[in-house]
C-alpha cells in the first residue's frame, strides 16, 4: 500500500509540473517555482541597494554614457547573467527611454532574437550614441594596452570601453584573447601555457603573474641591496687609498711609499736641488794616497 501511494503522489507531482504553465484556461494564473520567483526578488533587491540610476533618454550623449557606465559598474559587481542584466538595466528606464525600450523588446520578440548583453549594448548605442562618438570609442578600445598600469587599473578601463564595440568581444574567448593581447609581453608569455575559460580566470592569473613577477623583483633588489652587495650613496667602489710610510691617518694621502724624506720634502727635490732642499747634493771625494 506505501508503494501504492508513493507512487501516486509521485505521478501528481509530474502532471502537476506538466500542466502548470498551462493552467490558465481555468482561471489560474501562470504558475512560477516558487524557488525562481524568490531568488529573482532577491536578486532585484541586491541590484536596488547599489542605488541605480535612472534613464529618461534625450540627446545628450554624455548622459547616456554616465548611465551605462554606472549600471555596468554595478553589474561587473552582482555578477549577473546576460538575460537578468538587460531585465534590470531597462528597469530603470523611464519616460521616453521606456517607449524605445517596448519597442526594441517587441522587435525582438518578434524576429525570435536572443536576449544578450551585447545585443542590448548595439541598441542602446545606435540610439543615443552619435555615430562619431562610437568609433572614436570603438578606436579607443582598439588602442586599448596595459603599459604602465597595473592589471587592476588596465582590466578597469579595458571593460570601460569594451561596451562602445561590442562585437569585437561577441564571445566570451574573444574578449578574452583581447584582453590578454593588451597586457604587457611577459604576462602574455605567462598566461601563453595556461587554459583560460571565463574572463575572471584571465583577470586572477594575470594578477597572480604580476604579483609573482613583482616580488621576484623586490627580492632581487634586496640581494642587491643587502650586506656588502652594495653601497651607500656617494661611496666610491675603487680599493681605498693607501697613505705613505711614517705618516698618519691625518696627513698626505696616496703618497707612494718612500716618497716622503725628512723634513717633508720629496727625494725628487733633493736630487734636482730646488729651493725646498738642504743644498746641493753631498760628493764622494776620496782621500788621495801619497
Amino acid at each position: 500500500v506505501d508503494q501504492v501511494a508513493t507512487a501516486i503522489n509521485r505521478m501528481a507531482d509530474i502532471l502537476e509540473r506538466m500542466e502548470g504553465p498551462q493552467g490558465q484556461g481555468q482561471g489560474q494564473g501562470q504558475a512560477q517555482p516558487v524557488g525562481q520567483v524568490g531568488g529573482e526578488d532577491r536578486a532585484l533587491e541586491r541590484f536596488q541597494k547599489f542605488n541605480p540610476p535612472t534613464f529618461l533618454g534625450g540627446s545628450d550623449p554624455e548622459v547616456a554614457e554616465m548611465w551605462l557606465e554606472r549600471i555596468t559598474d554595478i553589474f561587473s559587481a552582482l555578477d549577473y547573467t546576460e538575460d537578468r542584466q538587460i531585465s534590470f538595466a531597462s528597469f530603470q528606464f523611464e519616460g521616453p527611454a521606456r517607449a524605445w525600450w517596448n519597442m526594441v523588446r517587441t522587435k525582438w520578440e518578434v524576429e525570435m532574437l536572443p536576449r544578450t548583453w551585447p545585443r542590448f549594448l548595439r541598441e542602446f548605442n545606435d540610439k543615443y550614441l552619435p555615430p562619431i562618438v562610437q568609433e572614436r570609442r570603438e578606436e579607443a578600445f582598439s588602442r586599448c594596452r596595459q603599459g604602465s598600469q597595473s592589471v587592476a587599473e588596465y582590466e578597469t578601463q579595458f571593460t570601460k570601453l569594451a561596451r562602445y564595440a561590442p562585437d569585437l568581444i561577441g564571445t566570451e574567448q574573444r574578449r578574452i584573447r583581447k584582453f590578454i593581447r593588451g597586457l604587457n609581453v611577459e604576462l602574455q608569455e605567462g598566461l601563453a601555457t595556461t587554459r583560460v575559460q571565463t574572463f575572471g580566470e584571465a583577470i586572477e592569473m594575470a594578477q597572480r603573474l604580476e604579483s609573482a613577477k613583482a616580488l621576484v623583483k623586490n627580492f632581487q633588489a634586496k640581494r642587491k641591496g643587502g650586506p656588502g652587495g652594495s653601497r651607500g650613496p656617494g661611496e666610491s667602489s675603487a680599493p681605498p687609498l693607501k697613505y705613505g710610510r711614517g705618516t698618519s691617518s691625518g696627513g698626505t694621502v696616496g703618497t707612494p711609499r718612500g716618497a716622503m724624506s725628512r723634513g717633508g720634502v720629496t727625494r725628487g727635490n733633493q736630487m734636482s736641488g730646488s729651493a725646498g732642499g738642504r743644498g746641493p747634493p753631498r760628493t764622494n771625494t776620496r782621500k788621495s794616497t801619497s
